[in-house]
């Protein structure tokens, strides 16, 4: 979340575009946490693209990237924040502030385009994150969609795989 938004620019009021939920299993004395990661999960019909009234959201068609258009954006004053109410997972995000525009993860998309990884990917210390096309994931992890902590919604169809312990 800190290499996220150190890489943003973004000040102590910013929006975290990365939400790290902490679990915690079990009753005592066999209790164990667990953390779940979810960003923008660039899906595969994003609900947010068909909920903005401004067409600020698209989905790249050469990449599957879900980005936002700020200037095009109406904020969230304006439309109600449609966008963060048609996501399952909450990816839209706004600033607390008056017209604050919407923001979301779009995988550092200035780095992919220089060949290089998400910084999430780079930070993460136990390199549980990874980015690639979604049919590799699937032959490199399997098709495991749902965990403890995060429901897949068929609806939306998110890019994720899971490796569970």
């Amino acid at each position: 979340m800190l290499a996220c938004r150190q890489w943003h620019g973004e000040d102590e009021k910013a929006v975290d575009l990365l939400i790290v939920s902490e679990l915690e299993i079990g009753q005592f004395p066999h209790l164990a946490v667990k953390w779940v990661v979810v960003p923008c999960l660039h899906c595969a019909e994003p609900a947010c693209v068909g909920a903005c009234p401004a067409d600020a959201i698209l989905k790249k068609t050469e990449d599957g990237i879900v980005v936002v258009d700020q200037k095009k954006c109406l904020g969230k004053e304006t439309c109600g924040a449609a966008c963060q109410e048609a996501c399952p997972y909450e990816a839209p995000r706004f600033r607390d502030e008056p017209d604050a525009r919407m923001q979301k993860c779009d995988f550092c998309l200035d780095r992919i385009d220089e060949g290089q990884k998400p910084l999430c990917v780079i930070a993460c210390p136990m390199r549980a994150l990874e980015i690639a096309v979604l049919k590799e994931l699937n032959s490199k992890w399997g098709k495991v969609k749902e965990i403890e902590g995060f429901e897949y919604s068929g609806e939306t169809k998110p890019s994720v795989v899971f490796k569970p312990k």
